[in-house]
């Protein structure tokens, strides 16, 4: 990815501390989201019975997954 300007590297660093933070497991973390460290692991769920759609984060760098509506 090549950084254009200032307001650029802005925008991406928000978008990737977001990530970091609200989405992306942590090995230290027991494979937990820093979020999910202070509230608990989630409810686990079968996910053969939904549909799961992917999300796009900085232009394909890396990804979400989530349960589709």
């Amino acid at each position: 990815m090549l950084i254009i300007n200032e307001d650029h590297l802005r925008r991406t660093l928000t978008t990737y501390l977001a990530h970091r933070n609200e989405a992306r497991p942590h090995r230290g973390l027991d494979q937990l989201t820093p979020t999910q460290a202070e509230t608990g692991p989630p409810t686990p769920i079968n996910l053969a019975n939904y549909r799961i759609r992917r999300k796009t984060i900085l232009g394909g760098l890396t990804h979400e997954y989530q349960i589709a509506a």
